[in-house]
């Protein structure tokens, strides 16, 4: 029996790996639930699964008399930081939004506990650090993202051999048969209308911008100590092939499945066993073809900011994030065309100052300040709508 911490527990990560934790109540139990300010979704969950801690960010009005007593609750805006060091966990799922998952991960790995990571940001803003604190601490890092997923699945089954390229595959999102100029001026709606996943607002707009992608070939970067150079990305629109990975050979492993993330959450939390998700199972007889292409970077140039920030190094992938994050919450609030979110990451890598071999702080300090140039850059006229 592990206990699983949830840091993220009402988000679509969250709520999926309690999907699987009830299909396999005898393995798994759940030892904190922690949300930002679901708190109705979070009551329920609490009543359903019992943990020994819960808590928000954002204190509720009152918790309800039912489950006032059933367990310790913690608010506050550092409460991931208080759940990782009070709970008793085995294992803590890290699926919180943001750049605050790079602070829940480092205190997890100094508590000793082990990563479940399916937050991007820890590894794209402080990789460096990450796997450092990672290495001391003996634990591997063990990722939910079905590409990365993917790559380790098939890395288990290398038999040491050490690969040779790494290929991540991506759906292309609703644009990717799209003209340029008609990406450029894309609503919301059709943004967030993801042809495969169900996901979050924010990363569904970075899987439609390809900004998703970016983000992973630095994660894959760190997560698997592999040079950019020897990471591809391949456009794959039926996304039964999660990722890849060459050898020296030429041969290639690859790891295929339905779209649910169910298997991914519960690969890691099960690792090195398997057990079943409950899932619909892949029919080949069904599928009329596997297709790929080469990603247009003309169209979908943020993929491309990627490899220029793992060129630079230190902080400033740390930039590139915080600058997202700012250029899709703008977007989102109608303040920025579609096509202007990679203009305003791009713009914003080119300003703020980069800090090599960071410390914590340093690329806390990064995050702020790219932040801080991004709303700087909101205000231009070149932004104007």
């Amino acid at each position: 029996m592990r206990k699983l911490a949830i840091l993220g527990s009402t988000g679509s990560i969250g709520t999926q790996a309690l999907d699987v934790i009830a299909r396999h109540s005898d393995r798994f139990a759940v030892s904190a639930l922690v949300a930002h300010s679901s708190s109705e979704k979070l009551f329920e969950q609490v009543r359903a699964f019992h943990p020994q801690i819960a808590a928000l960010t954002v204190e509720p009005a009152e918790i309800p008399e039912d489950i006032r007593s059933a367990c310790q609750w913690m608010f506050g805006e550092d409460v991931l930081l208080r759940v990782v060091r009070a709970c008793e966990a085995d294992d803590v799922l890290v699926s919180v939004v943001g750049i605050a998952g790079l602070a829940a991960v480092m205190e997890t790995l100094a508590c000793g506990k082990r990563v479940l990571l399916a937050n991007k940001e820890p590894l794209v803003a402080g990789g460096e650090l990450v796997t450092e604190a990672a290495r001391k601490a003996g634990h591997p890092l063990l990722p939910v993202d079905s590409e990365h997923s993917a790559i380790f699945q098939c890395l288990q089954g290398a038999q040491g051999n050490t690969p040779e390229r790494l290929i991540l595959t991506a759906s292309g999102g609703p644009f990717r048969t799209w003209k340029k100029e008609d990406i450029l001026c894309a609503t919301k709606e059709q943004a967030l209308r993801h042809p495969n996943w169900s996901m979050g607002r924010k990363i569904t707009i970075d899987s439609a911008s390809m900004m998703n992608k970016a983000l992973e070939v630095i994660e894959a970067r760190w997560l698997f100590d592999m040079p950019a150079e020897k990471i591809d990305v391949l456009i794959h629109p039926q996304s039964v092939i999660h990722s890849m990975v060459e050898f020296a050979d030429g041969a290639v492993m690859a790891q295929l499945g339905t779209p649910d993330m169910r298997l991914p959450i519960l690969y890691a939390m099960s690792w090195p066993e398997r057990l079943s998700t409950g899932g619909k199972r892949l029919d080949f007889s069904a599928m009329n073809a596997l297709t790929f292409e080469q990603p247009d970077l003309s169209r979908f140039p943020g993929l491309g900011l990627a490899y220029e920030a793992l060129a630079c190094g230190g902080t400033m992938s740390a930039v590139l994030n915080g600058a997202n994050e700012i250029a899709v919450d703008a977007f989102l609030h109608d303040r920025i065309r579609f096509g202007q979110i990679a203009q305003l990451v791009e713009e914003t890598m080119h300003a703020v100052p980069v800090v090599q071999h960071p410390t914590l702080d340093q690329v806390f300090e990064s995050d702020l300040a790219a932040r801080a140039k991004a709303q700087a850059l909101l205000k231009t006229a070149r932004f104007a709508l």
